[in-house]
C-alpha cells in the first residue's frame, strides 16, 4: 500500500518574530519511506496565511500566535537628509 503522509518537520521563531516553516510529504510503501518532497516558507508576524500554511496541527499555531503576542514592535528610524556645506 502506497500513502503520503504530510507534516511539519521545521518550524523556527526568529528574533523579529518571523517564522520559517519546512513540511515534508513522505511517500510510503509498506512502512516504508520510498521519496520525500519537501516545501520551505516564511510567515511574518500575524500572517494570513498562517492558517493555511499550518493547516489544521494547532499545536505549531498556538505557538505562532504566543510567538506573535509577544514578539517586538519593529522600529522605524527616521531617515535624516544629507545636506551639503559648500
Amino acid at each position: 500500500m502506497i500513502e503520503e503522509i504530510t507534516y511539519i518537520s521545521a518550524f523556527n521563531v526568529k528574533a523579529d518574530g518571523s517564522i520559517e516553516v519546512r513540511k515534508t510529504t513522505d511517500v510510503v510503501k509498506d512502512g516504508v519511506v520510498i521519496a520525500s518532497s519537501f516545501w520551505r516558507g516564511v510567515l511574518a508576524v500575524n500572517d494570513p496565511s498562517a492558517d493555511e500554511v499550518l493547516g489544521v496541527d494547532t499545536y505549531y499555531a498556538n505557538i505562532a500566535t504566543y510567538t506573535w503576542s509577544i514578539a517586538p514592535v519593529p522600529v522605524e528610524e527616521p531617515v535624516s537628509e544629507v545636506t551639503e556645506e559648500a
